[in-house]
């Protein structure tokens, strides 16, 4: 595993106060100016479980904990290395420098510690960043009989241990964007009791730099994938997805188009709209009524679709998806496409109302929703009838349901109940 080359630079964690320190990181701050002296400043990891620039852990498996310290020496120029990572051992009650290494970058990222494959090793695994934090790379440090050893994996985008195949072990994952002379690549590796790695990787569907969300999913044969949203092109996205079968990475699309036929705008990331563990991709589509209307004026619903076993997408719901105001209502099965939206801009409410796809014509109100951003406007909406769904911060989301005598044979009323099952807030 190789590592690319990189520039350093100086970090603002000196202008910021540090966290108190407990009276063990004192002992463990004392033994580290012993050793580097007192102009220093501690580093903080950015994401992920560990924040701390001391983390406590049995990185040897020696059944006592070791001290992970991370700083920068103060005063030395752009052009040095000044990221540091010591570990500290206790014997005798006292704490006494074991490992010292030097770390690539400028910033902490992401830290997780973990084993991999069928290996006892403990593995320290640890992302940084230059000062721009858009340049990453990964290293993965083993600490036994009081040495610390690093293999460099390279620069990254998205890193993370987990059980990919489900054999029970975990592999080591990471996705790293592509450039005009390659395409973005995903790795995976499986260490073996031997401490060697076997590595396995796949070549996602284009030249991407740049990444919106990862996130894991059940597949229809009960395996686990990898939704990689990508950035394709200004203010789009579209979705690969890996999963790991007899230790090789493999895309569920294996033809480029199949992945560019997720395209959309990028606010339209994947999730699990149904909370069934599967992850669904959006789709935007003209709402009934709206397909011959100018592009600004047009109203759209969000299909969602799922992976079917043949590696296709299959269509599960229509929707109506405001990522602006942070909800999705899913649509009854029975709606179709009898039912479109409009925009009461006057109310600032969106109105699901009928739609008789023959004539062309909109028919009665089903149900609006409006989102109150304060109390007053929310408590004035529930005087007129309307019921709340959900809160999300300042945030309340109201719906109101007219009440008809009928009758009416198109079969599209909601209850309250419905309207509320169907309601998620994102």
């Amino acid at each position: 595993m190789m590592l690319t080359g990189c520039s350093f630079g100086s970090s603002i964690d000196t202008l910021m106060s540090p966290p108190k320190l407990s009276a063990e990181q004192e002992q463990i701050y004392k033994a580290l100016t012993a050793s580097t002296g007192d102009s220093i400043s501690l580093k903080y990891p950015k994401s992920g479980k560990y924040l701390s620039a001391f983390i406590m852990e049995d990185i040897d498996g020696d059944g006592e904990n070791e001290a992970i310290v991370f700083y920068e020496k103060n005063g030395l120029s752009v052009e040095e290395n000044t990221l540091r990572i010591k570990i500290f051992d206790k014997d005798g009650g006292d704490w006494h420098l074991k490992g010292d290494k030097a770390a690539d970058g400028a910033e902490i990222e992401q830290v997780m510690i973990s084993r991999l494959g069928s290996s006892d090793r403990m593995n320290i695994i640890i992302g940084t960043s230059m000062l721009n934090r858009s340049e990453k790379n990964v290293s993965i440090y083993n600490y036994s009989g009081g040495e610390l050893e690093v293999s460099k994996c390279g620069s990254y985008s998205f890193f993370d241990v987990t059980d990919l195949d489900g054999d029970g072990e975990n592999e080591f994952i990471l996705v790293d964007g592509g450039s005009s002379e390659e395409n973005a690549r995903m790795k995976a590796y499986k260490l073996g009791k031997d401490g060697k790695y076997t590595p396995s990787s796949t070549d996602l569907s284009g030249a991407f730099t740049e990444f919106s969300s990862f996130s894991y999913g059940k597949l229809p044969d009960g395996s686990t994938g990898l939704y990689i949203d990508e950035a394709s092109g200004s203010g789009y996205i579209q979705t690969d997805i890996v999963c790991m079968k007899d230790d090789s990475l493999k895309k569920i699309f294996s033809a480029p188009e199949a992945s560019t036929y997720t395209l959309r705008l990028s606010d339209w990331g994947s999730f699990d709209v149904d909370g069934d563990g599967m992850i669904e991709i959006p789709k935007q589509v003209p709402a009934p009524g709206y397909d011959n209307v100018t592009e600004g004026e047009q109203m759209l619903l969000t299909r969602w679709h799922t992976v079917s076993p043949d590696g296709k997408l299959t269509s599960c719901y229509n929707s109506y998806y405001s990522p602006g105001d942070g909800y999705i209502f899913l649509f009854p099965d029975v709606w179709g496409t009898k039912v479109t939206v409009m925009r009461d801009t006057l109310n600032d409410e969106l109105v699901l109302c009928a739609y008789n796809g023959t004539t062309g014509e909109r028919g009665r109100e089903l149900m609006r929703i409006y989102c109150a951003e304060d109390i007053a406007s929310r408590e004035d909406r529930i005087s007129m009838g309307y019921m709340l769904l959900r809160t999300k911060g300042d945030t309340s989301y109201l719906a109101y349901i007219p009440q008809y005598t009928g009758p009416y044979d198109d079969d599209l009323s909601i209850t309250a109940a419905d309207a509320a099952i169907n309601f998620i807030s994102v």
